[in-house]
């Protein structure tokens, strides 16, 4: 009797042990929508918003584990396309260049637009001018209006260079008009010479990081005059009803083609409490979150 219970008693522990050295392989490899491991790249001028999606993403479901790598747009695209990264955040679509990767290995992309971002004009709240048409705008751009003007973008690479190289349809800047390394720097920079201008994600001013909050204070929106009457800043209503001329859209781009934690992303934050958290930022949510109105009698 010791000797069968003994080893029934070793013959448990050694399923046990199967069972669990499988559970753990499954629970390592596996990406489902809410749980498991994962890699995404992002542009870097989304981090302010991006980051606190995942925060509250992360708090809601704590078994999901998302590295979220931040390049420049043209170092997020080489990743996307180029490496083993399959969901990415752009404030963009793919061009067909790029979608065609994807396309030729029958791999569905699919597309979550969750807000409306603005390039954003800054410069220091001592400058007195703080209004310019688009007009004006591409002829700053290049070299043809207020040469004196120091105009400094975040990255070479970045999406705010891309988007105003294909308002001003050129390929190069002139002198006065140059990039940094990230949009921290344009902030600083900005505040030391307050009669330049900067160009960054409107993300970076309504949701500063807290090593450049105190900088941010010290800076105001230039606002900007486009095919309507008026000059605009890029508020949240004007980003929403399309009132400032200097708008893109942003969206989740997923190539994994099955659900996985990039369609548990993208669902969270398309969902009402992903878009209170842009409500929350200043940009411009892409579907408005209802509000329960009681009325007493």
């Amino acid at each position: 009797m010791i000797k069968k219970g003994y080893l029934a008693f070793i013959m448990i522990s050694f399923l046990f042990s199967i069972l669990s050295c499988r559970q753990q392989t499954i629970s390592d490899s596996t990406n489902e929508i809410t749980y498991g491991k994962a890699i995404m790249v992002a542009d870097e001028s989304l981090y302010p918003i991006i980051d606190d999606e995942y925060q509250i993403f992360a708090e809601n479901y704590q078994r999901a584990k998302i590295d979220i790598v931040y390049k420049p747009l043209n170092d997020a695209l080489e990743l996307f396309i180029n490496d083993s990264i399959n969901v990415a955040i752009l404030p963009r679509k793919l061009s067909e260049k790029e979608a065609k990767y994807y396309e030729d290995k029958k791999i569905i992309i699919r597309y979550t637009k969750f807000a409306i971002d603005g390039i954003a004009l800054i410069t220091g709240k001592s400058n007195q001018d703080s209004l310019i048409t688009i007009e004006e705008l591409k002829r700053a751009l290049l070299g043809t209006y207020k040469q004196n003007t120091s105009i400094v973008f975040d990255n070479p690479k970045s999406s705010t260079v891309e988007y105003l190289m294909k308002l001003t349809n050129v390929k190069s800047f002139p002198k006065n008009v140059y990039a940094l390394k990230s949009n921290k720097e344009v902030i600083k920079y900005i505040v030391n010479n307050p009669n330049a201008i900067g160009i960054v994600s409107v993300a970076w001013m309504k949701r500063p990081t807290p090593d450049v909050a105190e900088e941010v204070e010290k800076l105001k929106f230039i606002a900007v005059k486009g095919d309507g009457k008026n000059y605009e800043k890029p508020t949240q209503s004007n980003l929403k009803v399309n009132n400032y001329p200097l708008i893109r859209d942003l969206y989740i781009v997923n190539c994994q083609g099955k659900a996985g934690l990039g369609t548990g992303f993208a669902s969270f934050v398309a969902s009402e409490l992903g878009q209170r958290i842009i409500l929350k930022s200043g940009l411009a949510p892409d579907s408005l979150p209802s509000r329960q109105i009681k009325i007493r009698n």
